[in-house]
């Protein structure tokens, strides 16, 4: 467990520079109308004389970002597919609370890092390391963070959902690199919420398969009173471990995930 949260610092650490970003940048447009309003200092960076953060504002915007970074992980990452696919497999094994809650959200983040293991070292390469040498402002770790989360996100977006939301932004965009995340989030989202549920409905239909053969085999014999699911639990807990299911869901849902440029 340890280990795990380890691993997840990176995946924070970037995804907590793209929630301040949002705020970042919106105030960059109220200063830069407002030069004198106090929040931000000049300061030298390679060289070069440009405005940015206090240190007071940055601890501010990232403890401020700390009550966004759910619903960042949900919405941003391959947090939400993982977790849905992982509940549906629950469910149709007849298990109410076995794996715990816990476990499912555990072993979903640690799905998470290993999926998104390429954006997180290409933001602590391009952002976040430049970031704390002082190479960057806080502003430039913020926008060269945003490029690697944006093309996994186009990678793993549906042509229909960004099409809708593209369309109810009233804009037009030249290529889907363009879209901003206000547009690309939820399009995000509701694709991912569509192949969780696609991947879902195919874990699902083994295990009603077995449900229905029990139950005609109780009925055919007359035993009506015997529930369906006090038999078939056991069998399809057999045949899911004689299978080695959860190498075989793990497995699928990581390859689930496109590589953009592959």
């Amino acid at each position: 467990m340890i280990e795990t949260m380890m691993r997840l610092k990176p995946l924070l650490a970037g995804l907590m520079l793209l929630a301040i970003g949002g705020v970042a940048l919106a105030h960059a447009a109220t200063s830069a109308a407002t030069p004198a309003s106090g929040l931000a200092l000049v300061q030298s960076v390679n060289g070069k004389q440009g405005a940015t953060y206090s240190l007071d504002i940055q601890a501010l915007l990232v403890i401020t970002a700390l009550a966004f970074l759910p619903g960042i992980i949900l919405l941003m990452t391959a947090f939400t597919r993982i977790i849905i696919v992982l509940s549906i497999l629950r469910q149709a094994l007849g298990l109410q609370t076995t794996p715990p809650n816990m476990v499912l959200i555990a072993l979903s983040l640690a799905l998470t890092v290993f999926v998104m293991r390429g954006v997180i070292q290409q933001e602590q390469t391009d952002a976040l390391q430049p970031y704390l040498d002082g190479k960057l402002t806080f502003e430039q770790a913020v926008q060269a963070a945003q490029p690697p989360l944006q093309a996994f996100m186009l990678g793993q977006t549906r042509a229909e959902p960004l099409h809708l939301f593209v369309d109810l932004s009233g804009n037009h965009y030249a290529s889907p690199q363009s879209v901003p995340f206000t547009v690309l989030v939820p399009a995000f989202a509701t694709s991912e919420l569509e192949t969780a549920f696609q991947i879902g409905f195919l874990i699902y239909i083994p295990f009603v398969l077995i449900d229905l053969a029990v139950a005609s085999v109780l009925m055919s014999l007359g035993m009506i009173m015997v529930s369906p699911t006090l038999i078939s639990l056991p069998l399809k807990l057999l045949m899911f471990v004689s299978i080695h299911g959860w190498v075989l869901i793990l497995g699928t849902l990581a390859n689930s995930f496109a590589v953009p440029g592959h």
